[in-house]
């Protein structure tokens, strides 16, 4: 049963951003897995309405979504309190309780997975760990700016969101925000339209400790760039504590103006790499005691010897090796490793490579020259299939959307953002296409 619930949290974990705050709150978090059976995600929910929402509105994300977390499709059953004969007795009892409990508490703030406490520290990340402690524990009075830096998937925002975690602990009173570069933008961009720069600026500048992930995509933005400096300046001489995250060092971030990154460099750099075996080996195990999944020392070994430079894919594995000895009942194998790795996708190529195989892959499926998806014509035909090539991109690697649209020279990322909806809307309805999207998905990982 902890496995089911484990893979029931994750996928709610996912949804989180895809559903509004309310409707998560009002709809997703109070529903309850009850078992698996048949392919299969029996889930529980207090009312007839309730489970009417669920089926009409919210089914196909939750299978999409559940099927994502499993690695092949998976359907779901609504349960409502009428339906008693089909919930066993100690679930039925507990529903009313769970749904009460999760609306009495829907204003609370989710607990954190991400705490010191459960950050793995080896060699790669030890120094990163060391100076991101000793923020959370004395803000301002040490590292003051903190730059972190590496490349993604090593472990860069767990260490962001420990030190709020660490700070909210120890300095309750403390204001801490959390933010990534492109929601900075975003959220200018809104008050500048709403002409509400005041409110804009007493969110950002009234905080003890800002911290914002992914900050080389204010690079090459001129007014986000203006405005941060301001902000930074702020807080900066005012004491309040600045933590920042990159995936490389503030000297190698382009178009990033110099007085940014004199700022930048200011305080204390330091870097996450590639994680070390030993490292591997210590998060594989932590994460399958953590599932409540017991793995072999082989399994453990190929895992980590095949997932070379991403913590966050190696989690992703042990995730799908859980998944499946829930769905299968078998214990988990050298070959049932190798099938989630497939499933995860080769780290053992770089990025580069692995978006060209989307191109081709894409050119191929619709018939459409690789270098027009990749450049600015606007022939319907050309747009589609560099709206499936960015949705894929998204789909199967760790890229943001602004990473995404600079493959397609330079496209913004309210761009991009557009033309994954609007492939996700067709997937949604259209089967067959997402047939075609989905062999697309499995070539590039397989070939």
């Amino acid at each position: 049963m902890q496995s089911l619930n484990s893979i029931w949290q994750m996928a709610v974990d996912k949804l989180d951003g895809q559903i509004s705050g309310t409707a998560m709150n009002l709809w997703i978090r109070t529903i309850t897995p009850i078992r698996y059976e048949d392919n299969c995600f029996v889930l529980a929910v207090h009312s007839p309405f309730h489970k009417d929402i669920i089926m009409s509105k919210y089914r196909g994300i939750l299978k999409d979504t559940l099927s994502e977390m499993v690695g092949f499709d998976v359907d779901i059953s609504v349960l409502s309190s009428e339906d008693k004969q089909e919930i066993p007795k100690s679930k039925a009892s507990n529903i009313q309780t769970h749904v009460e409990d999760n609306m009495n508490n829907m204003v609370e703030q989710k607990p954190s997975e991400y705490t010191f406490d459960n950050f793995i520290v080896g060699e790669s990340n030890k120094h990163a760990h060391a100076a991101c402690l000793s923020v959370a524990r004395s803000p301002a009075r040490s590292y003051n700016p903190l730059f972190i830096y590496g490349n993604t998937g090593l472990g860069k925002t767990h260490l962001l969101k420990a030190i709020s975690t660490e700070v909210h602990k120890n300095f309750p009173s403390y204001k801490v925000l959390y933010i990534k570069g492109e929601e900075f933008t975003n959220d200018l961009i809104d008050h500048l339209q709403n002409k509400n720069m005041t409110e804009f600026k007493n969110k950002y500048r009234t905080v003890d400790v800002l911290l914002v992930d992914d900050i080389q995509f204010i690079a090459g933005k001129d007014s986000t760039q203006d405005e941060f400096f301001h902000t930074f300046n702020a807080l900066y001489e005012d004491n309040k504590q600045i933590i920042l995250a990159s995936d490389r060092p503030p000297k190698d971030i382009p178009l990033l103006e110099s007085r940014l990154r004199s700022r930048f460099e200011s305080g204390i750099i330091t870097d996450i790499y590639m994680p070390e075996y030993e490292l591997k080996v210590a998060i594989i195990k932590m994460k399958a005691q953590t599932y409540g999944i017991t793995l072999p020392n082989d399994v453990i070994d190929f895992v980590a010897m095949k997932i070379k430079n991403n913590i966050r894919q190696l989690e992703g594995v042990i995730t799908k090796i859980m998944a499946f000895q829930l769905v299968s009942n078998m214990p988990p194998s050298i070959a049932i490793a190798q099938s989630a790795i497939r499933d995860i996708v080769n780290e053992n190529e770089p990025l580069p490579v692995i978006i060209d195989k989307i191109i081709v892959e894409v050119s191929r499926e619709f018939d459409v020259p690789a270098d027009e998806i990749k450049g600015n014509k606007r022939i319907e035909s050309v747009a589609f299939a560099r709206q499936i090539a960015m949705y894929i991109m998204r789909d199967i690697t760790d890229m943001s959307l602004p990473e995404i649209g600079q493959e397609f020279n330079g496209k913004d990322h309210s761009t991009v953002h557009h033309s994954i909806k609007k492939i996700e809307q067709k997937l949604a309805t259209n089967p067959v296409f997402k047939d075609r999207v989905q062999q697309i998905i499995k070539n590039v990982k397989e070939h």
